[in-house]
């Protein structure tokens, strides 16, 4: 090869080469969009091109242009253009212009909603002035560049195409920066509410957490020391009562273990109070222990009550082994049974009292009844307190609570679990929140102390320079819907006359 033959330029199928290999990787991008993108967004642009083909073509079969040819193209131009609005929203923008000189006058309805479409996708809103003003002026030069020869007509020409420009691109172009801006604040909005939000909740936790600990410190020193004399002075008793009066041996012994077992009880409610941790499946932190509520413990409160209060008490218990009962329900049963024959003590000492724990197909039934008691009126008082805790906590536990006299004179506490909730729930928030120790604390962890701001959850992070209001998110959209006002009002009279003429 020469050396002038390797100077000449090379054959024009180099760069259709190029260009086709780019309009296939195109197409593969086109394809592989839509093939990512939902179905219903698919169906639903689908529907919009029909439509906007439907509207640029149908007018030219009632009323023909002058050129024909070219006011098909325009149409299909512009349905062209209504899918590039959402992949290449500056391609559809700079493809949009055009339109504004063609023949058919159709298709100008579909320009702003292309042009809004498009602006509203391109950030920053800067750049989307800048496209909308390289098309402004790449649409003053193309009018000049067709006025050339009719230089009578091109100040009108001029003047016709500056207000399509402002009106069809400029004004559209301001609606959709609008709510361009408006999609970010509204995300930010929501992202400010759920820190807000959790703020909160942590906030009504560390001072649930902060009064437990106040009332469990309280209870340490006041109720602990008292509990603690009287378990020391019932063990003196004890000694003292077996050397001088042997009959009263087993009744001062009672009064020594039921010390203890209230001291017991007290450290492990002070425990509850301090962890706040009711809502775990082995029900270790339920101020009852994994034993209460069983047969054995049952049977404890009963001879209990049958030694301190002279009267009868019976148990029956019929609760098939093979049923699985959790310790949240155990527990229960253990506060019902007890605080029955806590009442059946203070307000009816000496009647008799039937305990009833039986299975059934819905599940736990617990009964506690007693008979008239042994002296009419003899009661202590009370505030019915404890009747109002139980309820609460049967509740909570998705089952039934009830309390009343019978005909008889006596008096009956009812309780029914549901066999579903044998490991029970855990509680709401808006339920047990007034309640200590009745959830546990959300594992999210405690923001900074001090300003708000200064927290980042995330790359939309709060600023305090930015105001985030509901008005001001609205706004955004009514401004847009005022500006696009002109736009309608203009296109209406545009294609009025085109339809008279």
């Amino acid at each position: 090869m020469t050396e002038e033959e390797r100077q000449l330029p090379g054959p024009p199928t180099r760069g259709l080469t190029g260009a086709a290999k780019r309009l296939r990787r195109e197409a593969a991008e086109i394809r592989a969009a839509v093939r990512a993108a939902p179905r219903r967004t698919v169906v639903a642009e689908s529907l919009v091109c029909a439509l906007a083909a439907a509207f640029g073509l149908i007018p030219l079969l009632l009323i023909p242009p002058d050129r024909p040819v070219l006011a098909v193209l325009e149409a299909l131009w512009a349905t062209l253009l209504v899918p590039a609005r959402r992949g290449r929203p500056v391609a559809a923008v700079l493809g949009a212009f055009p339109l504004l000189m063609g023949a058919n006058v159709w298709v100008l309805a579909v320009v702003p909603l292309i042009v809004l479409s498009a602006t509203r996708r391109i950030a920053p809103p800067r750049r989307a002035w800048r496209v909308v003003g390289v098309a402004c002026a790449a649409l003053g030069g193309l009018t000049v560049a067709a006025g050339l020869f009719r230089w009578e007509t091109l100040p009108v020409k001029l003047a016709e195409n500056a207000v399509s420009a402002v009106l069809l691109l400029l004004l559209p172009t301001l609606a959709g920066t609008m709510l361009g801006r408006r999609r970010p604040l509204v995300d930010l909005l929501r992202e400010r509410n759920a820190y807000l939000e959790q703020t909160r909740t942590l906030t009504a936790a560390a001072a649930r957490l902060e009064e437990r600990t106040r009332i469990a410190r309280e209870m340490h020193d006041l109720l602990g020391h008292r509990l603690s004399l009287i378990s020391v002075h019932a063990g003196a008793l004890e000694l003292a009562a077996a050397r001088q009066a042997p009959p009263l041996a087993g009744q001062v012994e009672l009064l020594r273990t039921t010390a203890g077992t209230a001291m017991e009880e007290l450290r492990e409610i002070l425990g509850v109070l301090r962890h706040a941790d009711l809502s775990d499946e082995t029900g270790s932190g339920g101020g009852g222990g994994g034993d209460r509520g069983t047969y054995e413990d049952i049977t404890a409160l009963v001879t209990q009550s049958r030694q301190t209060g002279g009267g009868s008490a019976e148990l029956v218990w019929s609760v098939p082994d093979t049923v699985e009962v959790g310790a949240r329900v155990r527990q229960a049963i253990h506060r019902v049974v007890r605080e029955g024959l806590t009442n059946v003590l203070k307000h009816a000492s000496g009647a008799p009292v039937l305990v009833e724990v039986k299975g059934t197909d819905a599940g736990i039934e617990v009964h506690v009844t007693n008979g008239v008691p042994r002296v009419p009126g003899d009661s202590r008082g009370g505030t019915s307190s404890g009747l109002a805790g139980l309820q609460e906590r049967i509740s909570l536990l998705g089952g039934t609570f009830g309390a009343g006299a019978l005909p008889d004179g006596g008096f009956r506490v009812t309780a029914r679990l549901p066999s579903h909730t044998t490991n029970g729930p855990a509680p709401r928030p808006s339920e047990a929140g007034a309640h200590a120790g009745a959830e546990a604390l959300p594992a999210a962890p405690r923001p900074p102390s001090g300003d708000g701001d200064t927290w980042r959850p995330g790359p939309n992070s709060p600023l305090s320079a930015q105001t985030l209001t509901w008005p001001r998110v609205l706004g955004a959209g009514c401004t847009a819907v005022l500006v696009v006002l002109p736009t309608a009002g203009f296109l209406i009279v545009l294609l009025v006359m085109a339809a008279l003429g």
